[in-house]
C-alpha cells in the first residue's frame, strides 16, 4: 500500500490577510490541485492559544475561507474547512502529546518568540500547538505540506512525531496490518518548499516582514483593499533615491528596492532578474505605477470577490461544513485505526 499523494495545509484565522499571506502562502495552494489531492484547512483551534474575541475569531474565519476561494481553490475539487469542526485534530493531537517530547517543544523557536520573557505566563496550548499541528498533517497521512522558511521546523517535529509513533508502534501496526509498504503507518511528509519572493516584506520598512500588527497601514497590502487603495499604497511606499540596477547582486543592500522588485516579480510569475531586465537603469517614477498597475489587476478581482462573499457568510458556512464532512470522513477513518495502533477500546 502506498501513501496518497496529498497535500494539506492550513492558515490561522488572525483577521487583515494581507499580500504577503497570499504570495506567501494562498497563490500556491491552487496550482497543487490539479497534481495532487488537496485539502485546505482555517486552523481555528490554532489561534485560540491566544484569547480571541470569539465574534471577531467567526469574521477571521470566513475571511480566510473567502479568501481561498476567492484566489482560485475550488470546493468542488479540494477540501476547504476550519479545523474545529472536524474534532479528530484535537483526538490525534492528544496522542502525539504523549508521542512528543517537552524538549522538541522548547526547542521550537515561533514559540519562544511568542512567549519572550512571559513564557510562564503563557497557555499550555502555546507550547504545545506544534503537536496539533502535526495532528493536521498526518490525521490526512499528507505527504506533502507548502512551507516558508518559518514552517519548516514544524515539519521536522512533524516528521519526527511521525517517526517515532511508526517505531514505538511497530509491532501493533503489523501486527493490525495497518502499515504502508514499508511498514509505517504514518508518513514522512515532504515539504513543497514555495519559490522566490515569498516573505513578502513592509511597504514602509523592508527590513521588517508585511504584518497586520504593524501600526501603520500603509505598511502592507491587505486583500480587501480596493483598486484605489492599493495604488495608493504603493506608490507612497518607501524607497531610496538610486534607479533600479540591471543586475539582482546589485540590489544587496536596498532591502526596500529588492522587496518591490520581488513583488512584481511574483504578481508576473517572472524571477527578479527578468524585471530588472525591464526596468534596469530606470526610476521609481516609472516602475512604482507600472507595479501599481500590475498589483491592481491581480488583486482588485480577489478582493471584490472576498467582499462579496463576505456579505453572504451564510454561503461560506455552508462551504465549510461541506468541507468539514468530506475532512471528517477521512479523519475517522485514520483515527480509527489509530485507536486500534495504541490499544483503545472501541
Amino acid at each position: 500500500m502506498a501513501f496518497t499523494q496529498r497535500v494539506f495545509s492550513g492558515i490561522q484565522p488572525s483577521g487583515d490577510l494581507h499580500l504577503g499571506n497570499y504570495l506567501g502562502a494562498i497563490r500556491r495552494f491552487v496550482p497543487l490541485q490539479d497534481t495532487h489531492e488537496t485539502i485546505y484547512c482555517v486552523v481555528d483551534m490554532h489561534a485560540v492559544t491566544v484569547w480571541q474575541e470569539p465574534d471577531a475569531l467567526r469574521r477571521a474565519t470566513r475571511e480566510v475561507a473567502a479568501a481561498f476561494i476567492a484566489a482560485g481553490i475550488d470546493p468542488a475539487r479540494s477540501i476547504v474547512f476550519n479545523q474545529s469542526q472536524v474534532g479528530q485534530h484535537a483526538e490525534l493531537a492528544w496522542v502525539f502529546n504523549c508521542v512528543a517530547r517537552i524538549g522538541w517543544m522548547n526547542r521550537m523557536t515561533q514559540f519562544k518568540d511568542k512567549a519572550g520573557r512571559n513564557s510562564e505566563n503563557v497557555s499550555l496550548g502555546l507550547l504545545a500547538y506544534p503537536s496539533l499541528m502535526a495532528a493536521d498533517i498526518l490525521l490526512y497521512k499528507a505527504t506533502h505540506v507548502p512551507v516558508g522558511d518559518d514552517q519548516k521546523q514544524h515539519l521536522e517535529l512533524t516528521r519526527d512525531i511521525a517517526a517515532k509513533f511508526n517505531n514505538d508502534y511497530a509491532a501493533a501496526i503489523a501486527a493490525e496490518g495497518l502499515g504502508a509498504m514499508d511498514g509505517a503507518f504514518f508518513p514522512m511528509t515532504d515539504p513543497l518548499i514555495a519559490g522566490p519572493a515569498t516573505r513578502i516584506m513592509s511597504l514602509r520598512d523592508g527590513t521588517k516582514k508585511m504584518s497586520k500588527s504593524d501600526p501603520s497601514d500603509q505598511s502592507r497590502i491587505s486583500l480587501l483593499d480596493d483598486a484605489d487603495a492599493i495604488a495608493r499604497k504603493i506608490k507612497r511606499a518607501t524607497t531610496d533615491p538610486a534607479e533600479l540596477p540591471h543586475a539582482v547582486e546589485e540590489l544587496a543592500g536596498r532591502p526596500e528596492a529588492d522587496n518591490l522588485v520581488g513583488i512584481y516579480a511574483a504578481l508576473s510569475d517572472r524571477d527578479k532578474q527578468d524585471v530588472l531586465a525591464e526596468f534596469g537603469g530606470q526610476g521609481w517614477g516609472v516602475f512604482k505605477p507600472a507595479l501599481a498597475e500590475l498589483a491592481v489587476s491581480v488583486l482588485a478581482p480577489i478582493s471584490g470577490e472576498m467582499r462579496r462573499l463576505l456579505d453572504d457568510p451564510a454561503t461560506i458556512d455552508a462551504v465549510l461544513r461541506e468541507g468539514a464532512g468530506r475532512a471528517r470522513a477521512i479523519a475517522e477513518t485514520t483515527m480509527d485505526e489509530v485507536r486500534r495502533i495504541v490499544g483503545f477500546i472501541r
